[in-house]
């Protein structure tokens, strides 16, 4: 067994935010009050991922970047999730904000980036790429880049050392704005690509939940395609479909994160897809039983 496949420990590079999730009670009123519940938690893609991750008991590292003034609350909350963080307090940006109006299953998110807008790929250093199994990044920090080229170089670094690396898109609307082409050759050299099925739909072209998946696998090793309540498709190097595990819904915040970590968690102790897949669904339907993209 080659080195590389006995490693576990997992370093995720991307976005910190503060969230503001707003329940209304009732239809949103124009111009007066509506009734809301309004729970302020900390999230973010990759931060949320890197904390489910160290609720499964993963051996994790995050890297990223926040206000200065929230370096040392950000920092806490990683390492009570048994996260190691490496994060960078910005001396003049905000830490990222996101308001999220959940309606039922559906929600809708008002991004300010904030700090993460200059959250630099080089600072993943190759000591913390080293002896890892995966580097994870998701789409957000791709997505405000005003050039690819540090992360080209990142993937290179990483596949290079031996590491796999997974690339979570994370938004449609932002891929939409990225554009396809311009997104696919930032994440050149991907192992694991991690998109829903809307993303899919726009890298593709395609409709069809099992052609995106195939037409993907055509680029990266591993496609891992979630699908909402009708559970994940798995193609490449490893194929099937895995169903959903019902659940009550009372916030679908970072259940995409949630399936992630559940995935990877799982995949770096056997590299067993199909497996590693109904566990990232067993995370998924408990992230979307709780408020908040973390666990409780």
């Amino acid at each position: 067994m080659p080195d590389s496949a006995r490693r576990t420990r997992i370093v995720v590079f991307g976005d910190v935010i503060d969230d503001i999730v707003v329940v209304p009670r009732e239809a949103i009123r124009p111009d007066t009050d509506t009734p809301s519940s309004i729970t302020r938690r900390a999230g973010g893609s990759a931060a949320n991922t890197a904390v489910w991750l160290g609720s499964l008991g993963a051996s994790v590292d995050f890297v990223g970047i926040v206000g200065r003034d929230d370096l040392g609350r950000h920092g806490a909350l990683f390492r009570q999730a048994g996260v190691t963080p490496h994060l960078t307090g910005h001396p003049s940006l905000a830490t990222g904000t996101i308001v999220i109006l959940v309606s039922g299953e559906v929600r809708s998110m008002l991004t300010e980036r904030g700090a993460n807008a200059v959250n630099d790929p080089a600072s993943v250093t190759d000591d913390v790429l080293a002896n890892a199994a995966v580097l994870l990044i998701t789409g957000h920090s791709i997505y405000g880049a005003a050039d690819i080229a540090p992360f080209v170089r990142l993937i290179a670094r990483a596949r290079a050392a031996g590491v796999a690396v997974a690339v979570s898109p994370g938004s449609a609307g932002f891929l939409l704005d990225f554009g396809v082409e311009a997104f696919l050759s930032a994440v050149s050299g991907t192992t694991i690509l991690f998109p829903s099925l809307d993303e899919g739909r726009l890298l593709t072209g395609l409709h069809d939940a099992d052609s995106i998946a195939a037409k993907l696998a055509e680029s990266f090793d591993l496609v891992v395609m979630t699908l909402g309540a009708y559970g994940a498709v798995v193609a490449g190097s490893a194929s099937g479909r895995v169903p959903a595990i019902a659940a009550h819904v009372v916030d679908p915040t970072g259940a995409g994160d949630a399936f992630s970590a559940g995935f990877l968690a799982s995949w770096v102790t056997d590299r067993d897809a199909l497996r590693a897949a109904e566990d990232g669904v067993r995370v998924a339907a408990r992230a979307i039983a709780i408020i908040g993209g973390r666990p409780a």
